[in-house]
């Protein structure tokens, strides 16, 4: 099985002569999906995965504005691999060297019947995802999963519920997009799929601010939730955007804690500093 979480892209190739695209996610060259999909795989030696972006035309056919590949036989089994990928016209031509922008996916490939495979606490009355079982139990499990695929008149759904805890730490070398040659830098947190927001305070006449605060979010659904972090430079009559970094609860919910310093997507310059720790309060649902 072949696990594939969508998340965005970034500087996709304008299509439109109104200057932008609707790569199926509303008139954006930076869209965020932050979809889930699955897929059985039969020969993970031969086979790859394929992503095409297409501009949505409405009445008229989409345009297509590139595509990336990933060889299956190129990922480890049982971890999870984050990627950026380059958009490409043609996957068989290579001297197209055209900067077409990138996707980023989160992909998780788990063989039926692999000798370390991840505990299943289930009866064989129930299954879970592959990364629903790794977010569940690790990767450290050891029964087999080849009676995965019989199971079809039943599923129990897990819901990966907790309190995130985000701590903007500092930035540094924050992009200048002031007349002036200054900034009042602040960050906004928003949780995508929740809509829950908070902010930082402002940091007067700085390009490398220190905050050291800390946020905490109820998140309802973990797997399919991501946190957006956006810096913004404060003005008198108005703010100016500086820059974003888009998570995934991926990672943190695997690791418990991690700390980081992330580039700011959509600057020339930037990266924001941070701390995420999760506090799991796991519920199950029948479905």
């Amino acid at each position: 099985m072949l696990e594939v979480k969508l998340i965005q892209a970034r500087d996709l190739t304008n299509k439109d002569i109104i200057g932008k695209s609707d790569p199926y996610a509303n008139n954006d060259l930076n869209p965020i999906w932050n979809e889930h999909y699955e897929f059985i795989i039969e020969d993970a030696t031969t086979q790859h995965l394929v992503v095409r972006i297409y501009d949505d035309e409405g009445v008229q056919a989409s345009e297509f504005i590139g595509c990336a590949q990933v060889l299956l036989s190129e990922l480890e089994p049982g971890k999870v691999k984050d990627v950026w990928l380059n958009l490409v016209k043609d996957l068989e031509i290579q001297r197209d060297s055209k900067y077409r922008g990138q996707v980023h996916l989160e992909l998780l490939y788990c063989p039926f019947g692999m000798e370390n495979s991840f505990t299943n606490p289930f009866s064989s009355d129930f299954s879970m995802t592959s990364l629903e079982r790794v977010l569940k139990n690790g990767a450290n499990g050891t029964d087999d999963i080849e009676n995965e695929k019989a199971v079809t008149h039943k599923k129990r759904e897990i819901i990966i519920r907790g309190v995130l805890s985000v701590t903007v730490i500092s930035a540094e070398d924050l992009p200048i997009v002031d007349l002036m040659g200054k900034a009042d830098p602040y960050v906004v947190l928003t949780m995508k799929k929740s809509e829950l927001k908070n902010k930082t305070r402002v940091v007067n006449d700085s390009l490398n601010p220190v905050w050291n605060q800390t946020f905490d979010f109820v998140v309802e659904d973990g797997l399919h939730d991501m946190l957006i972090l956006e810096v913004w430079d404060h003005d008198t009559f108005g703010k100016d955007y500086m820059g974003r970094c888009i998570l995934t609860l991926t990672r943190v919910i695997l690791e418990g804690e991690y700390k980081d310093c992330l580039p700011l997507e959509g600057a020339k310059s930037g990266k924001l500093n941070i701390n995420l720790k999760w506090m799991p309060q796991p519920i199950f649902r029948d479905s």
